[in-house]
């Protein structure tokens, strides 16, 4: 009996990301997600600039390059022009929250039948650490050595609860990946985002909190207590929207 194996919607080529960098965890997720589906044949991903850039190398099914904060809006023709097919984007922070946030809410407005696997560590990571949209109040950065100040730069976009106001999406979901627990509510929370579009339900988003130990300058370990103690009371997980299960509550 197999027990623990690679999915087979990943590819073979090893992960270039940093040592506790948890996108190989989110890759696995999606990969588990797409293989349990049995829907590879059919889906395409849209990998945007940043550290997602790479995505196109780690998953065996179709992969669309995308501009920077535009895979929304690929994933959004795609679909359009290949309604049959799953699609999917994969983007860090930076890319949906700052250059792509008219892209994001718009295709939430519009509730567009793709999933989005949004990767939240706080900072920009491929770039050197910048201050993100998601940085934290008092978080240092390249870009806010002293420390982010939200009199000059705003306080951090909380993505999750933004677009739950929305009228349009089907489904929100703010998940993690720092432990066990956390990774298995991913794993479902991913694999239903999925199910959703395979069904027609519409918009599918689902926030994963996730660690940039390189540039948060602190080892592995350290970086998931960092973001247990820091991120997760500023960004709580849970359901933010999900206009299916509500439905079935009125009925």
């Amino acid at each position: 009996m197999v027990v623990f194996e690679k999915p087979k919607a990943l590819t073979d080529a090893p992960f270039h990301y940093c040592p506790g960098c948890t996108h190989g965890i989110i890759h696995r997720l999606v990969a588990e997600a797409i293989d349990e589906l049995g829907i590879e044949g059919k889906t395409v991903g849209v990998a945007p600039v940043g550290c997602a850039v790479m995505a196109y190398n780690y998953f065996a099914c179709d992969m669309v390059e995308a501009a920077h904060g535009r895979a929304p809006a690929i994933a959004t023709g795609l679909k359009r022009c290949m309604p049959e097919n799953i699609i999917f984007t994969y983007q860090g922070d930076g890319d949906l929250a700052s250059i792509g946030m008219a892209e994001t809410v718009h295709s939430a407005s519009r509730n567009e039948n793709i999933t989005i696997i949004f990767v939240n560590n706080a900072i920009y990571g491929m770039t050197g650490g910048q201050m993100a949209p998601t940085s934290l109040p008092g978080q240092v950065t390249q870009t806010s050595p002293y420390g982010r100040d939200v009199e000059t730069a705003g306080y951090p976009v909380k993505v999750s609860e933004m677009l739950s106001t929305l009228d349009g999406p089907e489904y929100i979901e703010r998940v993690a990946v720092n432990s066990v627990k956390n990774v298995k509510a991913a794993k479902k929370a991913i694999k239903k985002a999925f199910q959703n579009q395979i069904e027609g339900k519409g918009f599918s988003l689902i926030e994963v909190v996730s660690t940039c130990p390189t540039n948060w300058g602190m080892t592995p370990s350290n970086a998931l207590k960092w973001l247990e103690e820091n991120m997760l009371p500023y960004y709580p997980l849970g359901v933010y929207k999900d206009r299916s299960a509500a439905k079935k509550e009125e009925e």
